[in-house]
């Protein structure tokens, strides 16, 4: 008992009993450092080391192996889809510094609360005027299609897990493909398989999503996309169907060259993604769609080789990052700075504090509560910032954050206008099945090129 670790574990009612180290009093877990010594791995950023075992961790670190090996294959190029200095998205007024560190949400709620009353008043009307000058036609589209009955219904293997408000969401996903004519339903057809597309999905996780679709739809060739390792995976599920391929590609978005897939070559496409979490979407844009900018004649020159349809589940935008976003200069045309974009997509993380259970939740507040702020707090009513966050109503919160939400994901769909394309941004369901409701679906074919923004599920 000497030599156990002399840290006190409240819940356990004990001391840790892990041998403490030499010369301590504490084993390696509980050893106290200042945080200044950690910094993190040059490997994988996601942990971090002792700053005196740098050296020796770069040559033993678990993930050294699967990058070494992930840098050798043909369709890794660093960076490739992140945005870069010198897009010609941005404008010359631009500074040279924009690829930046990636901005924390801490950072972003203190640069919130630096700002004065005023300031902050200012930015409140800018997105109350922007919003209300392109998010004015939002319609309703909820789908859930016949083709998934087998899974609505659960006649589904029952070792498949099943929650009720994901494989709603999933089937609506899929609805929206099939009545744009997206998606074909092949199961029990003669249809030639050359004539179906394969299937990539962006941010795959476990990949239930490509599972659902494999099921109902009959899809013959699957690409899962993800750069996290994960248990309870559909991937074994899904090699047992014979008349299916499936490969996973252990990559970041940012890094995949989708074009240098040698399996890919030559073959149509539907790229689909659900939880694509903050600048993960506007990878998987410029991931598919940034060869096609500027070129409507591709898909007539290369025949069947190219993106057959597009359909993207955005979330989390409080992720999001400048130097990620697909349509900077849609933002600066508009008069919002790199900073206010920074205080938005702060913002859009109040969309999920208020009650979402009831149907009876929408917009009908939002302006209500946005003049209530001009006049009164920035009348001098109120004390800082802080104070007038401090003292807004969850429900008036979550009015600001769904405007943030939605100027954000109209920029992006206003750069796939910019390739050519038209689109439209709808919601499909009520915020009690999930706050997270926007979905991109893109169509192709000779006669036309439309692209159309969905509100989906997405939580």
């Amino acid at each position: 008992m000497e030599n156990r670790c002399k840290f006190w574990l409240p819940r356990k009612n004990r001391h840790c009993a892990n041998t403490s180290l030499n010369e301590s009093l504490f084993c390696g877990n509980h050893t106290p450092r200042s945080d200044n010594q950690w910094i993190p791995c040059p490997i994988d950023p996601s942990h971090s080391v002792l700053k005196e075992n740098l050296e020796g961790h770069v040559k033993k670190c678990p993930l050294l192996k699967q990058v070494q090996s992930l840098t050798l294959q043909p369709f890794y190029q660093k960076g490739i889809n992140a945005g870069k200095e010198g897009d010609e998205e941005q404008l010359n007024m631009v500074p040279s510094a924009l690829v930046e560190d990636i901005v924390t949400s801490e950072m972003k709620r203190n640069a919130v609360y630096s700002m004065n009353v005023t300031e902050f008043c200012y930015l409140i009307k800018k997105i109350e005027s922007v919003h209300g000058l392109i998010c004015d036609d939002i319609r309703d589209s909820f789908k859930i299609p016949e083709a998934c009955s087998v899974w609505i219904n659960r006649e589904v293997d029952r070792k498949l897990p099943f929650q009720e408000k994901h494989v709603t969401q999933q089937a609506s996903i899929l609805g929206n493909l099939e009545e744009f004519g997206v998606l074909k339903n092949s199961v029990g057809t003669d249809q030639d398989d050359n004539d179906i597309p394969a299937v990539i999905e962006f941010g795959a996780g476990r990949g239930y999503l490509t599972q659902m679709l494999a099921d109902c739809y009959g899809t013959k060739r699957v690409f899962l996309i993800e750069r996290k390792s994960y248990k309870l995976k559909a991937d074994r599920s899904l090699r047992q169907k014979e008349s299916l391929t499936i490969e996973r590609l252990r990559i970041d978005i940012e890094d995949l060259n989708l074009n240098a897939v040698e399996s890919l070559r030559g073959v149509p496409y539907l790229a689909i993604g659900k939880h694509l979490c903050g600048p993960a979407t506007d990878l998987t844009l410029r991931c598919c769609l940034t060869n096609q900018c500027g070129q409507n004649e591709l898909e007539e020159s290369s025949g069947n080789h190219y993106l057959r349809g597009l359909s993207v589940a955005p979330c989390c935008h409080h992720l999001c990052q400048w130097k990620h976003y697909t349509n900077k200069k849609y933002f600066l045309n508009l008069g919002i700075t790199k900073e206010e974009f920074h205080a938005i997509t702060w913002f859009t993380s109040w969309a999920v504090d208020a009650d979402h259970s009831s149907d009876c939740y929408d917009f009908t507040g939002s302006k209500f509560h946005l003049e209530s702020i001009g006049k009164e707090e920035c009348g001098g009513l109120a004390g800082g910032v802080e104070d007038i966050i401090r003292n807004i109503k969850a429900v008036e919160r979550a009015v600001l954050g769904f405007m943030c939400k939605q100027i954000i994901d109209m920029g992006r769909s206003m750069w796939i206008k910019e390739c050519g394309f038209e689109a439209e941004f709808v919601k499909y369901v009520p915020p009690s099945i999930s706050p997270e409701n926007h979905l991109l679906i893109r169509q192709t074919s000779v006669s036309t090129k439309i692209i159309r923004f969905i509100s989906c599920i997405c939580s």
